[in-house]
């Protein structure tokens, strides 16, 4: 179903976004690689020897230009645009009372903003299509709110209110939007953790174990294969929120 459609994967030099990026090569797609800093050299590489053709962007999603730049380059090599995956994020992790405003508004701006950003020029072409499908990295903690995290646990919130406003306003218009909530993956952010820690961390898990990138990956290409999902959000967690 995917083989030869055109996807825009945000924030996809490493960790969770790299992978998802590689899947959906794997299934045949397109792919527009979008990074802010540290070129995708080896992952462009990984998904042109697949036989697919892998476009990398550089393009800061906060700034609402330099993401309609982005989606106009993928129209402009691909002639469409049929899946994006809002994965591009960051982290700066303090206390509330310690937290600056630019450490609230940066992040709020990246997560959130970055994601409308990216829907609002995608969508324009997605409407003229009649077809596509929107994921949005959310997370747990968007869903539970986690001490330290208060802006990031907003953003991740906030993405999830704007995947059922997108899901509703188009649907009708055949573009499916869901989010994906995450929890502990096995990433950079994870590897830099202490021991004892992750043994906390574990406890809180039923599974016992963090998830790999690919297995949230592989949830997003499920997400833009199947077209009767829509206004939904996918905890991929082991088991740690269970509603």
């Amino acid at each position: 179903m995917l083989k030869d459609k055109a996807v825009v994967v945000t924030g996809a030099s490493k960790g969770i976004g790299n992978a998802v990026a590689l899947e959906f090569a794997k299934k045949g797609a397109n792919i527009v690689v979008n990074y802010r800093s540290s070129e995708p050299t080896k992952l462009i590489e990984e998904i042109n020897a697949l036989g697919v053709k892998a476009l990398a962007v550089k393009a800061d999603v906060s700034d609402f230009e330099q993401a309609k730049s982005l989606v106009d380059t993928c129209i402009n090599e691909f002639g469409n645009l049929d899946v994006l995956v809002n994965n591009a994020g960051i982290t700066k992790d303090t206390l509330i009372m310690r937290m600056s405003e630019e450490d609230f508004d940066s992040v709020i701006k990246t997560n959130l903003k970055g994601a409308f950003n990216m829907i609002k020029h995608a969508s324009k072409f997605m409407i003229k299509a009649k077809r596509g499908s929107i994921i949005n990295m959310s997370s747990v903690v968007g869903l539970t709110g986690n001490m330290g995290q208060a802006n990031y646990a907003a953003s991740k919130a906030g993405i999830i209110g704007l995947t059922y406003s997108a899901a509703k306003e188009f649907a009708l218009r055949g573009i499916t939007c869901n989010a994906i909530a995450p929890g502990f993956i096995k990433t950079d952010m994870t590897d830099v953790l202490s021991d004892s820690v992750k043994e906390k961390i574990l406890e809180n898990i039923p599974l016992k174990r963090f998830g790999q990138p690919e297995e949230v990956a592989r949830l997003a290409v499920f997400l833009a294969e199947n077209r009767y999902i829509t206004g939904q959000v996918m905890n991929i967690d082991g088991g740690m929120v269970m509603n």
